[in-house]
């Protein structure tokens, strides 16, 4: 399958518009809505899992849900949260599922790359930094990384993420917050341990 390398370049309302398109049968607009998202899906979705082929899949079976259901499908809705509730919940079923296969404990993943923190980085101090914050940011729980991975890196807002995470919008901002303080505590701590040593 093709995933193209294209950044997001549309507005919230040209996504609906988009949407709207697609689920009055313009076959123009579900191919936009797939060149537009399969980055960003394929990259969340490695969020997930380290399985580059059932975030391929779980994208395609995406698409041909919408493909196949696009007439019952609601038109008042936020398009990136939709999509990326939906491959999240296509690929924590097959995690589940495999999960039960081999009578483990499932508890929903969420990985995080170095991609977030090669944008930022330049010299070598910030990446001496950005080591620490990658070493202190694995000791998060999952679903903290994952409220500060949309929130930071797919720059969503509060509401968005509490539909993805099924959260309220307090809890998101919790999860958030909290994410953020221990990280604080935890930098601060590693630097005084530096200058001591």
């Amino acid at each position: 399958m093709y995933i193209p390398k294209k950044q997001q370049t549309m507005s919230k309302e040209a996504y609906r518009d988009l949407w709207t398109s697609f689920i009055n049968g313009d076959d123009g607009a579900m191919k936009l809505l797939y060149t537009e998202f399969a980055d960003m899906l394929y990259s969340f979705g490695l969020r997930f899992t380290t399985d580059t082929e059932l975030v391929k899949d779980a994208i395609q079976d995406l698409f041909v849900d919408l493909f196949k259901y696009h007439r019952t499908l609601a038109i008042e809705v936020n398009v990136k949260s939709y999509l990326f509730t939906s491959l999240k919940r296509k690929i924590c079923l097959v995690l589940k599922k495999r999960a039960a296969e081999i009578n483990q404990h499932f508890e929903i993943p969420f990985l995080l790359s170095g991609s977030m923190e090669e944008q930022i980085i330049n010299d070598e101090r910030q990446s001496e930094l950005l080591g620490k914050l990658s070493r202190q940011l694995e000791l998060l729980p999952s679903r903290q990384k994952e409220a500060l991975y949309l929130r930071f890196n797919s720059e969503l807002d509060y509401e968005e993420i509490s539909a993805i995470m099924n959260v309220s919008l307090e809890t998101c901002r919790t999860l958030v917050y909290r994410g953020i303080k221990q990280l604080r505590e935890r930098m601060v701590v590693s630097h005084i341990y530096k200058i001591l040593a």
